[in-house]
């Protein structure tokens, strides 16, 4: 196993910068999601590291060794493809013994090693197939075994569950957390879907434009979120933003901003947030689980300030509902439990936990 280093990593292609000075580091052992939307070039950073892309300017390390300049095939990595990228012509047995044969491992030591791997991820069965002959689920868990046997110092995954429909992908998601927890081998991990960041990483990179928005812990970058960006991004239904105000309620801070029918609402603030504000004028962010209906459990709840807001749209999904409430001039999504349901025209008592709350800077969008 082995650590990766990148420091100001910067990749163009002509005039167009694609990565703009990308630090990261990875320990060993470490899971590791580079998450953000198209385009924002973690399959660019991915494919560098993999040394499949050249570098523009910077430094990759994979543990104490520079590999800028080192082809794939030395770098001691193992990559898995969103299109599984197995050899339709050969048997399962065949793609992953592939590799082995390529590098001169001995016929008694080829046959080990994907006995051991194939009873690892449950392909036994499948061993005389070709990829033809089987489903989604099993071509990746194929093509993660032919990475497997080659034992790398790190695997690279490049979105490989997003041909997988919806059930499968869970499954599979689940697959991939166990296979780690057993080998604890580094892993750097490429998605667009940010439930499998949040479920997978030990860390997560959220990516935008060709820079590291946010490198942290999945608590951290839901809870307490960088920017606006890394706030809307991750998250569904994303955190909910209103343009807001800090002033001073009965001698203590508070955020206010207008309400639907007339009148303001006037939210207290807690953890000295209002101290740090360069200015009054500032964006309030409220994940739709922190909103609730007023109860006897919440009212006059520490931390939980109360208001009411007329119910536009109601969606209920079965375990949780759904709803568009309106403050002031803006929509904004709750995430209600059946039982506190709302009904679509009420105007809705709500709890509001405040100590979840964000406040971000206008001007920067960076969180205060």
């Amino acid at each position: 196993m082995a650590s990766l280093t990148i420091r100001n990593l910067r990749k163009s292609f002509g005039v167009v910068e694609v990565l703009k000075g990308v630090d990261l580091e990875a320990n060993t052992g470490e899971f590791i999601a580079l998450v953000g939307p198209s385009g924002c070039g973690k399959s660019t950073l991915l494919a560098m590291i993999a040394g499949l892309e050249t570098v523009t300017s910077g430094e990759i390390y994979i543990g104490d060794r520079l590999v800028n300049s080192v082809q794939p095939k030395d770098r001691d990595i193992a990559m898995v493809f969103q299109s599984y990228a197995l050899y339709p012509t050969m048997t399962v047995k065949e793609n992953m013994a592939f590799g082995m044969e390529s590098r001169g491992v001995p016929k008694a030591e080829q046959e080990k090693t994907i006995a051991r791997v194939a009873a690892l991820l449950q392909i036994e069965p499948f061993l005389k197939r070709k990829p033809g002959q089987l489903s989604g689920g099993q071509r990746q868990r194929v093509a993660m075994g032919r990475a497997l046997v080659r034992d790398p110092a790190l695997f690279l995954f490049d979105e490989p569950l997003s041909n997988l429909d919806a059930k499968l992908r869970v499954d599979m998601r689940t697959e991939i957390k166990k296979l780690h927890q057993r080998i604890g081998k580094t892993t750097i991990y490429v998605t667009h879907d940010q439930v499998e960041a949040m479920t997978l990483a030990s860390r997560i990179a959220v990516m935008h434009q060709g820079e590291v928005q946010q490198f942290a812990d999945p608590d951290t970058v839901y809870n307490r979120p960088a920017n606006i960006f890394v706030a809307g991004f991750m998250g569904s239904p994303s955190m909910n933003f209103i343009d807001a105000e800090i002033t001073s309620s009965g001698g203590a801070p508070a955020v206010n901003f207008p309400l639907s029918g007339g009148g303001v609402a006037s939210l207290p603030l807690h953890n000295g947030v209002a101290d740090r504000a360069q200015s009054k004028k500032v964006i309030l962010g409220i994940r739709p689980e922190h909103l609730s209906r007023q109860s006897a459990s919440n009212s006059g709840k520490q931390g939980f300030a109360t208001m009411s807001a007329p119910v536009e749209v109601v969606e209920p999904t079965g375990a949780e509902t759904m709803a568009v409430l309106k403050f002031g001039d803006r929509e904004v999504v709750g995430r209600f439990s059946p039982d506190e349901a709302p009904r679509t025209g009420e105007d809705m008592p709500l709890a509001v936990d405040m100590t979840r709350a964000c406040l971000f800077d206008p001007a920067t969008t960076r969180l205060i």
